[in-house]
């Protein structure tokens, strides 16, 4: 019974020795795994805190892991020699000395086992914490760097579409200076074509370089080139080929494309189908061809010569919103249009029909901004203030202005009467100068839109110079500057001696406070 009990003693030995080379085999797979993971995290970022903490638990799980598989092997092949002599002395026979004491050191290997066990686990548990951090920490990174992308990626967004935009109405000026040409040639007349080689030309390079005022044109609407092919078609028709640009424009100012009266020609003795009352056409096509027959009326009572023939090219818009009544009247009065007799016989037609208004007074500015040369200074420009003002010289008392601002009784109006000027113009509705009856406050507007020069500033034609005679570096006066030859500027004023006068000043003079500068 002694040798079966230990023989199964002996049995139970060598399974006890075999769980503990799996436990070995295991604690191995276990550090291999680790150390598998341990290196690919090194390897994505060998030089952060974080990959500096991560190895040095590493290493201590693997120092631990390391000791641990030593400590069994060795055990396990004492054991395994033990075993050895046993079987060779007796057979299988052991003692039971032998027994207790290979039981005693198995249960020795047990705790240990279980120990370093435990020690790896948390060794492993450590490990995976600090890779939990470590792709936390790489994850805001990566989130961090998208968002300064995007930002940068929105600033670039905005530059790109500041410079778009500027390209974009350079290429369109180019292109509409070409469609120009090409209705001159179809049209005829090689005087004009040559001009309007020149003007293309001059043109692109002005829009392109720098001249400010070609901010003002306004490609028309989407709903108006729509309109292109038909407007074409009854241009030809009715001998205006070249100046399909300016019918668009036309159009642009009366609806923008829009309904079934898109040149709003319903009231035109052209309309013989419907009623001749606004809104009165529903036809968009029928619509288009009274608009174009008036246009042409228009441009032919004003003696237009050519699409770039501007001074009667204003005079025919204004016939064409007055009706043709006025293109007579106004060459018969001051030889074509001015902004001036434009307003005159707008409060007169108001006057003899009990209306309290007439017509559009600003009617040719309001359309030449949709057309491609409508914001050149072909003579006109920002020439067009200087001429309502000098219209104006000889005026005593300046009632006309202040009441015109809304004053009942008089005040100094020298700001008042550049406002004036500059509402006969249309530019107070464009926003180009300002309504103002206080010189500071004009001042503060041209500063606070960055168009403020200071007195030692060459003006130009159109300028508002405002004067400081006191000495006191605050401005009391203002004018308009109507031309500079580099040395003497010629102004006009109103309030000079409470009359409107011509008047000449030193470039850089003394009394200069500085300029405003309209960006016309």
């Amino acid at each position: 019974m002694a040798d079966i009990r230990t023989r199964q003693i002996n049995k139970g030995t060598i399974k006890s020795l075999d769980k503990a080379a799996s436990a070995a085999d295991r604690m191995r797979v276990t550090y291999t795994k680790t150390k598998d993971r341990a290196e690919s995290m090194r390897e994505s970022d060998d030089n952060s805190p974080v990959s500096y903490a991560t190895d040095k638990m590493r290493n201590a799980a693997e120092n631990g892991l390391s000791t641990s598989e030593k400590a069994t092997r060795a055990l396990v092949s004492k054991a395994k020699v033990k075993m050895k002599e046993h079987r060779i002395k007796s057979g299988y026979a052991v003692s039971a000395d032998a027994s207790a004491k290979s039981a005693e050191e198995i249960a020795s290997i047990k705790t240990r086992n279980f120990a370093n066990k435990r020690q790896a686990t948390r060794q492993i548990g450590r490990v995976r914490k600090a890779d939990a951090a470590r792709r936390y920490a790489n994850e805001r990174l990566v989130i961090s760097s998208e968002e300064r992308m995007r930002k940068a990626a929105k600033e670039a967004v905005k530059e790109t579409k500041r410079i778009g935009k500027a390209t974009i109405k350079a290429v369109r000026m180019i292109i509409e200076s070409m469609k120009v040409l090409v209705q001159a040639i179809t049209a005829g007349g090689w005087i004009a074509i040559i001009a309007i080689v020149v003007c293309c030309l001059f043109g692109a390079a002005f829009y392109m370089f720098g001249d400010e005022s070609s901010d003002n044109y306004t490609p028309v609407s989407a709903q108006v080139e729509a309109y292109s092919a038909v407007i074409g078609e009854y241009a030809d028709k009715y001998g205006i080929g070249e100046y399909t640009e300016l019918i668009k424009a036309v159009m642009m100012q009366e609806s923008g494309g829009k309904g079934k009266d898109p040149m709003q020609a319903s009231e035109s003795g052209y309309n013989k189908k419907y009623p001749r009352k606004p809104g009165g056409i529903k036809d968009s096509e029928y619509s288009i061809s009274c608009g174009i027959q008036q246009v042409a009326a228009s441009l032919k009572a004003s003696k237009c010569k050519s699409p770039l023939d501007m001074s009667r090219i204003r005079l025919a818009l204004q016939g064409y919103n007055y009706g043709n009544g006025y293109i007579s009247w106004a060459i018969k009065r001051d030889g074509g249009y001015t902004v001036e007799n434009a307003s005159i016989f707008a409060d007169q037609q108001a006057k003899k029909h009990g209306w309290s208004s007439y017509g559009d007074k600003q009617y040719p500015a309001h359309v030449l901004r949709y057309y491609p040369y409508g914001s050149y200074n072909y003579g006109v420009g920002n020439g067009v203030i200087t001429k309502v003002a000098a219209q104006q010289i000889g005026n005593k008392g300046g009632k006309k202005f202040w009441s015109w601002y809304g004053f009942n009784g008089r005040v100094e109006w020298c700001a008042c009467f550049v406002s004036w000027c500059a509402n006969q113009c249309g530019y107070i509705k464009s926003g180009t100068i300002p309504k103002f009856a206080a010189v500071q406050s004009g001042i503060s507007w041209f500063k606070a839109k960055g168009q403020w020069q200071r007195p030692g500033y060459r003006p130009k034609s159109g300028d508002i110079i405002f004067f400081d005679w006191d000495g006191d570096n605050s401005a009391d006066h203002v004018g308009i500057v109507e031309s500079c030859n580099g040395r003497t500027i010629t102004t006009i004023e109103g309030n000079s001696g409470d009359m409107c006068r011509r008047r000449s000043y030193t470039v850089g003079g003394s009394m200069i406070y500085g300029y405003g500068v309209p960006k016309y």
